[in-house]
């Protein structure tokens, strides 16, 4: 079992900065993703950026060049940097791990409000 818990969140006015932290407990070594997700009131969870094991990450299109993701595996902890806010990133953003045997774990989430 693996136990992610977030912080950093909360309202800023666009244009701003925030960052997301999360950190990672349990059966830390059995993780191989972190990500990070998002949903807005309406809409489905997407995924807004994505770190592998290995290092490589990737983006969604609308958050490229504006926000990056990043691991410290000694502390087991991953980061999203916002930059460049927008009211649309608006959302409860969720810490994501996936395992080395594709069990999927969640944050409980941590609220993004941008004000325009």
């Amino acid at each position: 079992q693996v136990q992610l818990v977030e912080s950093g969140g909360g309202l800023v006015q666009a244009g701003g900065s925030l960052s997301l932290s999360c950190a990672a407990s349990g059966s830390t070594f059995s993780i191989n993703t972190m990500a990070w997700y998002r949903q807005a009131p309406g809409k489905q969870r997407e995924l807004v950026a994505r770190i592998i094991s290995n290092g490589n990450t990737n983006y969604a299109d609308s958050v490229k060049g504006r926000f990056t993701i990043s691991r410290d595996n000694a502390k087991n902890s991953v980061y999203l940097q916002m930059n460049s806010l927008k009211p649309e990133d608006t959302a409860v953003y969720y810490c994501n791990a996936v395992g080395y045997n594709a069990i999927m774990y969640w944050g409980q989430g941590t609220q993004v409000t941008v004000s325009s």
